[in-house]
C-alpha cells in the first residue's frame, strides 16, 4: 500500500485491480488549523486510456501495482500507426499504437535508445521516455538580418512533427534539445 501524500507525478498504482499513472496533481492545503490538505489526482488507465479524477487526503491508501520497467529500444513506425520496440535485454520485440501512445509519438525517432517499457503482468502497457531529447528543426521561419540573441522567439517544425517555440537565431536542420515532460525548446544539442 501507499499513501496518496507519497504519491507523484508518473507514479503507477492500481485501483480496482487496473494499472493507472498519475497524470496530474495538486495539493491544497486549507487554512484551519487541524484541516488536512486535500490532494487531487488525474489518474489514466494505463491500458483503457481513459481518466480518472480522484480527491483523497493525504493518509488515503492506494495499492501498490506489481509492474516490471526494462530498456527497450524504438525500431520503427508502420504506415498504419503501429511504433514497434525492441527490448534490448532478451532482443523481443512488441507493438503499441499511436492512440496508446498519445504525445510520446512526438519524440520518438527511429533506433532511439533510452526508452524503458512498463509490464504489466507480462504485456507492455506503456513506455517511459527520457528526460529530453534531441531532435531536428524541420522548417521555421527564416533569420531576420540584424536580429541579435535576445529573448524573441518563433514557432519550428520537429522532424517528428512536433511545434515548439525556438530562439529567433535558431534556422532549420538544426538539432535541439526537447524536454519530453513539456515539449519545451532546452537548447542547441
Amino acid at each position: 500500500m501507499i499513501k496518496a501524500c507519497d504519491l507523484a507525478r508518473n507514479g503507477i498504482v492500481s485501483i480496482g485491480g487496473a494499472p493507472y499513472i498519475v497524470e496530474e496533481l495538486k495539493v491544497s492545503t486549507p487554512s484551519a488549523r487541524g484541516a488536512a490538505a486535500i490532494f487531487r489526482f488525474r489518474f489514466r488507465n494505463l491500458i483503457t486510456k481513459t481518466k480518472l479524477d480522484q480527491a483523497c487526503h493525504g493518509d488515503d491508501k492506494f495499492d501498490e501495482l506489481d509492474f516490471e520497467k526494462r530498456p527497450v529500444q524504438f525500431l520503427y513506425r508502420e504506415q498504419s500507426g503501429v511504433y514497434t520496440f525492441m527490448d534490448t535485454e532478451d532482443y523481443s520485440q512488441f507493438s503499441l499504437n499511436a492512440d496508446e501512445l498519445g504525445d510520446q509519438v512526438y519524440f520518438l525517432v527511429e533506433d532511439m535508445e533510452d526508452i524503458k517499457a512498463l509490464i504489466v503482468n507480462g504485456t507492455p502497457v506503456a513506455i517511459e521516455l527520457p528526460p529530453n531529447v534531441v531532435l531536428k528543426i524541420a522548417d521555421c521561419e527564416p533569420t531576420m538580418k540584424g536580429q541579435t540573441v535576445t529573448a524573441r522567439t518563433k514557432s519550428a517544425k520537429l522532424s517528428t512533427g512536433l511545434s515548439v517555440q525556438v530562439p529567433e537565431y535558431i534556422t532549420p536542420g538544426e538539432m535541439v534539445k526537447i524536454d519530453t515532460r513539456t515539449g519545451d525548446f532546452l537548447g542547441r544539442a
